[in-house]
């Protein structure tokens, strides 16, 4: 595979002045700068745009697939969706777009009001209503369900592994045991039109606790919508996350199930991190870990025999 160019300041603003004809920082060319330092395939470019460029080529699918895709649910879902204002390639094979900002800040820096879990609420009944034959001629993808079972065996081995570190108490994820995760299994005929990838810097949100948009829909799929529960519940908190899926109309099971996908999520991701099998932000995968754990009164539900009404 040929090594992807690697984008520089001169790059993103050579691209960012052939395709806007307003801004500058005093040096004859756009004020861009990369997001953070670690992502160097996002670039701030002054106050109201934001450019993302695609890696390599499997990205660049996902990327022309989004721009389609967000069209498709705009109508449909009570936050915003960032507007393209370009898109192309800025190298072969590699794409770009280059997106209008979303005003406000994320799920990491502000929390969420009541109001706030309502626009979730909105957001999830609205993925609800997207047709999924559209979205498969879009191109998004069908994905299975996965095993609660097998990811809670993987969480009780790293769990233990936390404890050894003092940083989780093992004996919680007992709660989870294997007759309750064969009875929190995705239910048939279940599949909706998900994010995939709800992230506390994806979830948009104003100083005073509003919802105001969903960020990055690349890794959106037609699956279990227990992933995009638990997704919330590792960026803004369980307790809101759940209240947000009732009050989008989903039951106790597919809340129940998000809540300990994300737990299970969080205990692997951090013991990965602190054994030097992926790289990341250990202050924000504890907070994560913390977030997701947060207790909630449907954990008292148990008896899950009733089926669940389909979307």
């Amino acid at each position: 595979m040929t090594q992807a160019p690697t984008p520089t300041t001169d790059t993103v603003r050579r691209l960012v002045r052939s395709l806007l004809k307003e801004g500058g920082d005093g040096t004859g060319g756009p004020d861009v700068r990369p997001v953070t330092e670690d992502r160097e395939h996002t670039w701030w470019v002054g106050s109201r745009h934001v450019l993302r460029l695609a890696p390599d080529r499997e990205a660049s699918v996902r990327r022309r697939r989004e721009l389609r895709l967000r069209e498709l649910v705009r109508p449909q879902v009570p936050v915003a969706v960032p507007t393209s204002v370009a898109h192309g390639d800025w190298a072969p094979g590699l794409a770009y777009t280059l997106d209008t900002r979303v005003p406000g800040g994320t799920a990491d820096e502000y929390d969420v009001s009541a109001v706030g879990e309502a626009d979730l609420a909105g957001l999830l009944s609205g993925l609800r209503t997207v047709p999924s034959r559209q979205a498969e001629a879009l191109g998004v993808p069908r994905t299975a369900p996965r095993s609660l079972e097998a990811l809670r065996r993987m969480a009780v081995h790293a769990a233990e592994r936390l404890a050894a570190a003092d940083e989780f108490d093992a004996a919680r994820l007992h709660q989870l045991t294997p007759p309750g995760a064969a009875q929190l299994a995705a239910q048939p005929g279940s599949a909706v039109l998900t994010h995939h990838g709800l992230t506390g810097a994806h979830v948009v949100v104003s100083a005073d606790g509003r919802v105001r948009g969903i960020l990055d829909w690349t890794a959106a799929t037609l699956g279990d919508p227990a992933e995009d529960i638990a997704g919330l519940a590792v960026a803004v908190g369980s307790p809101p996350a759940v209240r947000a899926a009732t009050l989008a109309g989903y039951g106790a099971r597919p809340c129940l199930r998000g809540l300990w996908l994300a737990r299970c999520d969080t205990v692997i991701r951090l013991t990965d991190r602190l054994e030097g099998r992926t790289t990341g932000s250990l202050p924000l995968l504890r907070t994560q870990l913390r977030r997701a754990w947060e207790s909630i009164l449907l954990e008292r539900v148990t008896d899950l025999q009733e089926d669940e009404p389909e979307p």
